[in-house]
């Protein structure tokens, strides 16, 4: 039932797509705004969302009336919104006195679990074992849930200019990753 290759395939996979790494600046960046991001929360919401993909995905966006390609360029635009902050050091979502909210929207979605991880979740559906994929999507958010609590540390780390310059440069990085999802997802 359960395949070493497969789940190491998967978690590698999950993994680069989240990229949980790269999202690091993001993450302190709308937790100074949020005053505490709650990770316990933001990765429970995002598996949540992920099994209902690997489970249903398709299903439920046909019965919403939304294909794939206006799902992955709705959250492009959050992506990309979420990049111009970043970089203009602007603010356009407002700030939540409810860290629960923030947690959840932008971080669970589409930080974490975003158009291209869940698309990603129903396209490994088609190749690989159902037990395998669950497996992959556990580890990845076990290693979300840890980068999560980090925060604080890595920031301290990193220091206001460390952390300035990360932040800028994944900004731009951001606003090249939801220009390309869109990009991608553009019908004419």
């Amino acid at each position: 039932m359960f395949d070493l290759k497969e789940i190491l395939t998967i978690s590698f996979t999950l993994f680069a797509v989240i990229d949980i790494i790269g999202s690091i600046p993001v993450i302190i960046t709308l937790r100074e705004k949020l005053g505490h991001v709650q990770s316990e929360i933001a990765t429970f919401v995002a598996g949540l969302l992920m099994l209902t993909f690997l489970f249903v995905g398709e299903k439920f966006l046909g019965l919403l009336g939304v294909d794939l390609s206006s799902f992955a360029m709705a959250g492009s635009i959050v992506i990309f919104i979420i990049g111009l902050e970043m970089v203009l050091g602007r603010e356009f979502f407002k700030n939540d006195a409810d860290a629960k909210t923030g947690s959840i929207v932008p971080i669970a979605f589409p930080i974490i679990a975003g158009s291209g991880t869940l698309t990603t979740i129903m396209s490994l559906n088609a190749d690989f074992e159902f037990y395998n994929i669950l497996a992959g999507i556990l580890i990845n958010l076990i290693v979300v849930y840890i980068v999560l609590k980090s925060t604080n540390r890595i920031e301290k780390a990193l220091g206001k200019g460390g952390l300035m310059v990360l932040r800028k440069f994944f900004g731009v990085i951001l606003l090249a990753i939801a220009m390309k999802i869109f990009k991608a997802n553009f019908n004419l």
